[in-house]
């Protein structure tokens, strides 16, 4: 199936491991809660254990140096569409409040960036990842 919109993930490709998978979902939790037609139905097992649902279309994940990383997210703003950001800032609070005052007290062009992501349609999110290369 051929989604219309894209749900991608850009990562700066100088993180340890365990940070882009932290940054990964946190990035993916912001989409979620953003934009809430891209969440599916509930699973159920043949036991009838509910499961929560998940994301209805892949989320897909890229990487890029600092460079690249400041230039999508330019070019996401620039077209209005729903982006989510984790700042290298984030590494050193523990919560929710703390992290909105971490961002908050940093204009947007001086963002230290560790990852962004992106929803909206296709060909969009294609053009704000040029340059990227999917996750290995």
């Amino acid at each position: 199936m051929r989604f219309d919109t894209k749900i991608a993930v850009l990562l700066r490709d100088d993180l340890l491991t365990w940070q882009r998978l932290n940054i990964t979902a946190f990035l993916a939790g912001g989409v979620a809660a953003a934009v809430p037609e891209v969440i599916g139905e509930p699973y159920e097992d043949a036991g009838g254990v509910r499961y929560l649902p998940m994301f209805r279309q892949p989320v897909l994940v890229f990487e890029g140096d600092k460079e690249l990383l400041r230039s999508a997210h330019g070019r996401a703003i620039g077209r209005g569409l729903a982006v989510s950001v984790f700042t290298s800032d984030l590494f050193a609070t523990g919560n929710d409040r703390d992290n909105r005052a971490a961002v908050r007290a940093v204009a947007t062009g001086n963002l230290d960036l560790a990852g962004m992501a992106v929803h909206g349609p296709r060909n969009a999110v294609d053009k704000i990842l040029k340059g990227a290369t999917m996750h290995p």
